[in-house]
């Protein structure tokens, strides 16, 4: 039987699957309102610098395929496991697991604006849907890849017409006149370049499944980019829609703009359809992130810097652990019921640090394979030598500094994210010199670590141990 049953198509709605989520059309709004239009040039940044993060993964992926974990089992290769562990539980499980919530949250804002004679709280929307996609994920990655193709693609037609229609100004009587330019300072532009940014964050999401990609040479790479630039034009559409439609002062203020701009453009038929945008979002992106953190959840464990029963699958293959403690951690936070736009924004911005930073490592885990193994076949690599790793570095650094254009919530992001990579710290070190019994920054062989993605790795290792506890008891 093939396992490799996942083609273009699953490869550009898993990229945009994460990508496009209810949380994103909350940042969209935001930054539209606080400089107009221009915001466009924020996002075309953004984009460019999260490209050159696809095409590194893309090459890492080419040296070290097949791999679950993904970005862990290439930074454990290049930088070793202290560097593997901060990285991976700070800017993946914990970021989006604290993101994702958000997500639902936003998710329960929009049904209840939309049903408000519903006495239901919206945490109570959040927490059925994630016990529905809990099990769905349990029936492992093909019944991932039929909700996902089917939401993501929903999804995209759904609002790159809604966009258009805006555009195209399709209901004239409640066309509004105002700026289309708000500020177009560089300096405006570059500090919402933070914020632009988790517009498209996300698409390497497709490394986890890669080894069930046809043609994954080809399909990986230009999957990624082409969901980036998929929803890089339907969300300039509409910002555009946004300024013909919505007045900026109140975009920015709601907690559902794109609710907000559906009732302006077509009244109770527009709220209606974002409210099916709305769910279409957030399943797709909490489908993505209950598949993908529990397979990078489950790679970890492989090279043994999760524990073990992170390994265990159920008969449909799927890494049941990592689901339900995911799920079950995105369920607990929903319940303190998150509402506000400050909240959700504050969210999103701190968790976005600690992806921006895992996306440093991507381009840093390039020029140490290079340098280390500059004649391993590849079959996909990077072009201009250096350049975009490096450009992708510095342009990653900035995004960091203007994550917010607000200095004193700056500030308070930069302390939020630094107590808790000091904290990670303090784990990695207990877990590695005091567990494993490991040197924290001596990086593991590649073929060592794509070694340990076999399942007889560590069959052998068990029996290694028993063996040499057997020597030890017959030796006293």
């Amino acid at each position: 039987m093939d396992d490799k049953n996942l083609g273009l198509k699953n490869v550009i709605s898993t990229g945009v699957g994460l990508i496009v989520a209810t949380s994103c059309l909350l940042s969209l709004g935001i930054g539209s309102a606080s400089i107009g239009t221009p915001f466009i040039y924020s996002m075309i940044i953004a984009c460019v610098i999260n490209i050159m993060a696809a095409l590194t993964v893309s090459e890492l992926n080419a040296i070290m395929p097949n791999l679950t974990g993904g970005l862990a089992q290439y930074t454990l290769a290049c930088l070793g496991p202290f560097i593997t562990i901060i990285v991976m539980v700070g800017g993946y499980l914990i970021c989006n697991t604290l993101i994702s919530s958000a997500e639902c949250a936003m998710f329960g804002n929009t049904v209840t604006n939309v049903f408000p004679h519903i006495p239901i709280k919206g945490s109570t929307y959040c927490i059925g849907l994630l016990i529905i996609l809990i099990l769905s994920n349990l029936r492992g990655v093909d019944m991932f890849a039929k909700i996902q193709d089917f939401v993501a693609y929903g999804l995209i037609a759904s609002l790159t017409i809604l966009g258009i229609l805006g555009c195209i100004k399709i209901n004239p009587t409640n066309v509004i006149t105002q700026p289309a330019v708000i500020s177009s300072k560089f300096s405006d532009i570059t500090s919402l370049c933070g914020l632009a940014f988790f517009l498209f964050i996300g698409c390497e999401y497709v490394i986890p499944i890669s080894n069930r990609v046809k043609n994954a040479r080809r399909n990986v790479p230009l999957g990624m980019v082409l969901s980036l630039l998929i929803v890089l034009v339907m969300q300039t559409f509409l910002v555009f829609g946004f300024k013909n439609y919505t007045p900026w002062a109140e975009l920015g203020q709601s907690t559902t703009p794109h609710v907000l701009y559906g009732s302006l453009l077509l009244g109770k038929a527009g709220v209606i359809w974002m409210a099916i945008v709305s769910i279409l979002a957030v399943i797709s992106s909490i489908n993505t992130v209950l598949s993908a953190l529990s397979y990078i959840a489950q790679g970890m464990a492989k090279i043994e810097l999760l524990p073990a029963f992170f390994m265990k699958t159920n008969k449909k293959g799927a890494p049941y652990v990592g689901i339900l403690i995911i799920g079950g951690t995105m369920i607990v936070i929903n319940t303190t019921g998150l509402s506000t736009t400050d909240q959700l924004s504050f969210i999103i911005l701190t968790g976005c640090v600690f992806w921006i930073a895992a996306y440093i490592v991507l381009h840093i885990n390039v020029l140490v394979l290079r340098r280390r193994l500059p004649n391993v076949p590849r079959t996909f690599k990077v072009p201009f030598g250096p350049i975009i790793p490096i450009l992708g570095i510095i342009g990653s650094v900035l995004m960091i500094w203007n994550i917010d254009s607000n200095p004193d919530t700056r500030l308070l992001i930069f302390k939020i994210s630094g107590t808790i990579f000091l904290l990670l710290g303090v784990y990695a070190t207990i877990w590695i010199k005091l567990i494993k019994k490991q040197k924290l920054f001596i990086p593991v062989p590649v073929e060592k670590v794509m070694a340990m993605e076999n399942e007889l790795y560590h069959e052998q290792r068990k029996i290694s141990i028993l063996k040499k506890n057997k020597l030890q008891a017959i030796s006293y």
